[in-house]
């Protein structure tokens, strides 16, 4: 009499005589296919398009001049009044520009916009890599009704593994407790297929992309 064994057995049992018999290459009549399309675009036209594709805005600046000055007319535009920054970098420079922003969390819940740093632009899908290391911490990038992301031209990477690079470099040892991945504003469509911005996070995403 043959003994009795259940799916789960024969499914292990097939896992495991596939492992012990594992080939290089199981599937020789099938050619590998980059995932992502060789292009001959630049890093910054690549994530330019594709943070738009997902309803981000893009907005190159020269200089820290031009980012101040773009950043004072889209508030002027959007008639923001509360907006939070506690990056140190960005703090000096809006300081230096009188520039209004709260530099702490007093009356946070009050805030329209958080600016932020990033730690990478990952071009291939228009996403930008963050951590809790960064000075704005985990709740400026989430509960504002808008993000403005500021990033440099150096910390533009091609995919995912080359932004999680950087961190490695930046960090060693000290990785932070966090990192996340934001790919346009938030979004859901789980009430009936019907496509809702702004359900768990920012409804608005802009990106300034400043050289080094």
């Amino acid at each position: 009499m043959k003994p009795i064994t259940t799916p789960k057995e024969r499914m292990l049992k097939k896992i495991r005589n596939a492992l012990i018999e594992k080939r290089e290459n199981p599937y020789p009549e099938i050619e590998p296919t980059p995932l992502y399309p060789e292009t001959a675009e630049s890093l910054d036209i690549v994530f330019a398009e594709e943070l738009t594709r997902v309803n981000g805005q893009f907005i190159y600046c020269e200089d820290p001049l031009h980012f101040v000055e773009d950043l004072l007319t889209l508030s002027s535009e959007k008639k923001w009044e509360h907006i939070y920054c506690w990056e140190n970098k960005l703090q000096s420079l809006l300081r230096d520009c009188e520039f209004p922003f709260h530099a702490n969390d007093k009356d946070f819940e009050q805030a329209e916009v958080g600016i932020t740093l990033c730690e990478a632009l990952i071009a291939r899908n228009g996403s930008i890599l963050v951590s809790s290391a960064q000075n704005s911490g985990r709740r400026l990038s989430i509960f504002p009704h808008a993000h403005v992301v500021v990033a440099y031209s150096s910390q533009l990477v091609a995919d995912l593994k080359d932004g999680f690079q950087l961190i490695k470099e930046k960090y060693g040892d000290k990785m932070p407790s966090f990192t996340g991945v934001i790919t346009g504003p938030s979004r859901t469509a789980d009430i009936e297929k019907t496509l809702v911005l702004g359900a768990h996070g920012p409804r608005e995403l802009y990106v300034f992309l400043l050289e080094d």
